[in-house]
């Protein structure tokens, strides 16, 4: 054993620290401001109409900012309460909610589903034959819950009762009709975003709890963690909250006003469908108690919501060798998970995070110990905006 040198401890610790200091700014000597006005130039080229971000680490937040309309019309400038259609980021929250039974011990992940739901022990695989042609067979295993909470169980994206739009078909129904839509490759060979696969674990939630899918997220995740303005239902308070959605108009040279096409109105009418894959209304400071749950490892504010176990488990890679077309990240449970350095997006290797169809994004890098939220509500952004915005955001809020 070497002897202990002062001198190698104190470079050594030194050394340790200016690396830290590269990595984690210090909350004391954290400025808001600098997300709003990287952000601002965007708004006045009329490329983005407005967004609400939020920066926090373990134990607080540290900035949250308005910047441009929630209404341009109007003129009504955006709040840093305004209320977004977060879409796909509800995946997460999903997933969390079904680690809640794995973490009681009342759900296996390699167990098959039609363990929970019988409709899928006749599940089909619909494959392409040398001719072009596709025929039915048996799949060479059941698709298990892993496999759907990771993006590989060979469901598709969603089946052809959600159309046009997702909120029409009660859970179950839709859980049918994903048992009786052939599978698009043998589970755990491929990755295939799923909608369908995420709806599927909320309908385990539903069996095996015995409570409604909705019931059992508001009273295990929700409400513990005081996320008040997350809904599937926004009232008629948190509607006048809501941020206007936009997409870049005919001419491509700015904005104009597009409503969510995926979701029946009112949006207040309690008779709409949850949408456990991408239903979920929510505000920045919502979301950012989510993520800092997860960043505490399944704690926030004294609550235990879940072991950390479970968040490792929803936190790592899942998806083995069936590899998204994202080179730089891949799939756990409900998160996407950097897996390379590169790219705009500054993110250490393991963080994660996920987006929403209409820009929202929420990230977490567990090297700096922060949160980041981006919520917009856009359908797509003129010229190049789109792949500047992220980029900027996580430069602003990360170094």
């Amino acid at each position: 054993m070497r002897p202990f040198s002062l001198r190698s401890f104190v470079a050594t610790a030194t050394a340790v620290a200016v690396l830290l200091s590269l990595h984690t700014p210090a909350s004391a000597d954290y400025k808001p401001g600098r997300i709003a006005a990287a952000l601002q130039p965007f708004v006045g080229q009329n490329t983005l109409a407005g967004a609400v971000t939020l920066v926090a680490n373990k134990d607080k937040v540290l900035s949250l900012e308005a910047v441009g309309w929630a209404d341009i019309d109007k003129k009504k400038t955006m709040q840093t309460d305004g209320v977004f259609w977060i879409a796909s980021m509800s995946k997460a929250m999903t997933a969390a909610g079904l680690m809640i039974l794995v973490d009681e011990g009342k759900v296996k992940l390699d167990d098959p589903v039609e363990k929970y739901l019988p409709e899928f022990g006749g599940q089909m695989l619909a494959e392409k034959g040398d001719d072009g042609r596709f025929e039915l067979k048996k799949p060479s295993q059941p698709i298990t819950v892993r496999q759907i909470l990771s993006h590989t169980s060979g469901l598709p994206f969603k089946s052809s009762i959600e159309q046009p739009v997702l909120d029409i078909y009660t859970l179950r129904q839709r859980t049918i009709s994903y048992a009786v839509t052939p599978l698009q490759s043998e589970p755990g060979s491929a990755y295939q975003y799923s909608n369908a696969g995420i709806n599927t674990a909320a309908m385990i939630i539903e069996i095996v709890s015995g409570m409604k899918y909705e019931e059992f997220m508001n009273e295990r995740l929700l409400a513990p963690l005081g996320m008040k303005d997350t809904t599937f239902w926004p009232d008629e308070d948190q509607v006048a909250r809501l941020a206007k959605s936009y997409r870049p108009n005919a001419t491509k040279d700015g904005l104009e006003e597009f409503q969510i096409t995926q979701l029946t109105y009112p949006l207040t009418n309690t008779k709409r469908q949850c949408m456990p894959g991408g239903g979920y209304f929510s505000t920045a400071m919502d979301v950012s108690k989510f993520c800092r749950m997860l960043l505490n490892k399944g704690t926030l504010s004294g609550k235990r919501i879940l072991s950390a176990d479970a968040v490792k488990q929803m936190t790592t890679v899942q998806s083995g060798e069936a590899k998204s077309k994202d080179q730089l990240a891949d799939y756990g449970f409900g998160l996407k998970i950097t897996t390379k350095e590169g790219g705009e997006d500054s993110l250490s290797v393991g963080s994660y995070g996920h987006g929403g169809a209409y820009a929202t994004q929420m990230w977490v890098d567990p090297v700096r110990g922060l949160v980041v939220i981006l919520m917009v509500q856009h359908g797509g952004f003129p010229f190049d905006a789109g792949k500047k915005i992220n980029p900027t955001v996580l430069k602003a809020a990360l170094e």
